[in-house]
């Protein structure tokens, strides 16, 4: 199974964390948007380029030290097609150097939709007769909030083309308790989620013992964390929240299982910007975010079991 594949480069690396290629411009380090400003102009293909650059540049640095990229599909998005067209090259480059990709898409619809959906970004479409894969990525995240018609097509095609999804369950974001929070019976939404995804999981789990249905569990609800995983004892955790966001050791802590795997924690703007904290600037932008992506490894890793 895919997941049994990011086990596989977690323990190669002895690292459970994830680099977010989460870009805007305004990211990117000034001599690199300059140098594409200069031959595209100010424009959404020069934004993209500069993007691409930086991008390059980041998993050249990266590759080595992390298991997995995982790029957010609308900081493409807002590029227009030539932001669409750079994110289908990082995905592309961070396969060819190995890395897991796991696609940032929060993706789902009424079933026909879904399966739509699943095809674009883990299946393969039939063009009269001729097969053709849209969008090689690894995994997917997936929005739970139509209920199983919605999230099926998707396990259907991680199964078939064997890949794996992550299911929205307690996320990271402020706001996140005014329905993940909300009781259904002696239980809150996101119980119930988790519950749905141990099910979801059932005919996928592979050999390291966890399925092809993940979760995302934000590292800023450390108590809710702990629940989610007694919960789910088969399924993988991708953790935001961490640095940026606020989230802390205790909340990753509550993320792992008792055999030191079952997450992986995601890291966007403390890697890509950690230049700006560096004496150094946007010139050691690698640099910069090896060294916070190595801090970052050594830090999660001591406090696994």
């Amino acid at each position: 199974m895919s997941v049994d594949q990011l086990v596989k480069k977690i323990k190669e690396k002895g690292n459970p964390s994830v680099a977010g290629l989460d870009p805007r411009v305004e990211y990117v380090p000034e001599h690199i948007r300059e140098r594409a400003y200069r031959e595209y102009g100010k424009t959404l293909k020069g934004a993209a380029e500069a993007i691409w650059e930086f991008n390059k540049g980041l998993i050249d640095a990266l590759y080595d030290v992390v298991p997995a990229v995982k790029p957010q599909s609308a900081f493409y998005e807002m590029y227009g097609l030539p932001g669409e067209e750079v994110l289908h090259r990082t995905i592309q480059y961070a396969k060819e150097k190995g890395l897991y990709v796991i696609l940032d898409v929060k993706r789902n619809d009424i079933g026909s939709t879904a399966a739509a959906y699943s095809a674009a970004y883990l299946g393969r479409v039939d063009i009269d007769g001729a097969e053709a894969e849209p969008c090689p990525v690894d995994s997917i995240t997936v929005n739970p909030y139509l209920g199983t018609d919605g999230i099926q097509p998707f396990v259907d095609d991680c199964i078939k083309y064997d890949k794996s999804i992550f299911v929205l369950a307690r996320t990271s974001n402020p706001s996140s308790g005014e329905l993940q929070m909300l009781y259904s019976g002696e239980k809150m939404i996101f119980e119930h989620v988790a519950a749905l995804i141990d099910k979801w999981n059932e005919g996928t789990v592979g050999e390291n013992g966890y399925g092809a249905v993940g979760a995302v569990v934000g590292a800023t609800h450390a108590d809710d964390a702990k629940i989610m995983r007694s919960i789910l004892k088969r399924a993988y955790f991708l953790v935001p929240g961490y640095g940026a966001q606020g989230g802390g050791l205790e909340g990753v802590s509550r993320c792992f299982n008792d055999d030191g795997l079952g997450a992986i924690v995601n890291s966007s703007r403390g890697i890509m910007c950690a230049y700006k904290k560096s004496d150094r600037g946007g010139e050691a932008f690698a640099d910069a975010a090896r060294t916070e992506a190595v801090r970052m490894k050594e830090e999660i890793t001591s406090i696994i079991k």
